[in-house]
């Protein structure tokens, strides 16, 4: 069994980054399906766990960065290399990660968008007059460098700021590593160990960061199959983000 080490790709680097005016050449028209409050809530956590992380905080140093929960969150999927069951996998995992957030996930179909470290978020000519979507890539060790070894996924989100608003997420990245998915899922036992992997990468991407308890799925390596306690806390907070029309 590929034993699965899962590193954050964060695009960009972490720190928020922001213009003046918004709607100018390289931010898209403001506002784009943005609603006046929340489109889902995250569920009461039962049981709460500290053992959460974030990829990245707001400047008070604890709130963390997240996804604008009052508009949708569009992706779409490069399938070149996709493995059998792949697509299956992505789109059970957003389910998911909306049961746990709130927030609601929008596929937009498949793309020929190639992946890359310093992927523009905003490419009209492409997609139109919004933020680029989160781009999933099947992918390997030849085409993407960081998927060397036993590596098998990346994944990370870009955050923009206007002014003194709070931060947010606008668009993201996974990377996938097409063969080292199709070998896996060749062992008895291999699906559910790629499907956690799919799901750990979308966690990345909406927000949260390793930890070192084997008991969440937030754990480097490949160690369990669904969400634990501390991953669900984590991904409560992250739902609760603030709505940021500005962007």
């Amino acid at each position: 069994m590929v034993a699965s080490v899962v590193v954050a790709l964060v695009l960009a680097g972490l720190g928020a980054w922001g213009l003046g005016l918004v709607g100018g050449d390289d931010w898209p028209t403001p506002g784009r399906e943005a609603s006046a409050q929340p489109l889902g809530a995250p569920p009461v956590v039962g049981a709460p766990s500290a053992s959460y992380s974030f990829m990245a905080v707001q400047d008070d140093g604890v709130t963390p960065i997240a996804y604008d929960p009052c508009r949708p969150v569009h992706y779409v999927v490069r399938s070149q290399g996709e493995p059998a069951g792949g697509r299956q996998m992505i789109t059970e995992a957003f389910l998911r990660l909306s049961q746990a957030t709130g927030l609601q996930f929008v596929d937009d179909g498949e793309t020929d968008e190639v992946p890359s470290s310093d992927r523009d978020p905003y490419q009209p000519d492409r997609y139109g007059d919004r933020w680029a979507p989160v781009l999933i890539s099947w992918s390997d060790q030849g085409e993407t460098t960081g998927l060397s070894g036993d590596v098998a996924g990346l994944g990370g989100s870009m955050p923009v700021q206007f002014l003194n608003r709070p931060a947010v997420y606008v668009t993201g990245q996974v990377l996938l590593d097409g063969p080292a998915f199709t070998e896996a899922m060749s062992y008895a036992g291999g699906g559910p160990i790629a499907r956690a992997v799919v799901l750990h990468e979308l966690g990345h991407v909406v927000g949260l960061g390793h930890v070192d308890d084997p008991e969440q799925l937030m754990f480097p390596y490949a160690a369990r199959s669904d969400l634990g306690a501390g991953d669900l806390t984590g991904l409560a907070l992250l739902g609760a983000g603030a709505c940021v029309p500005e962007v």
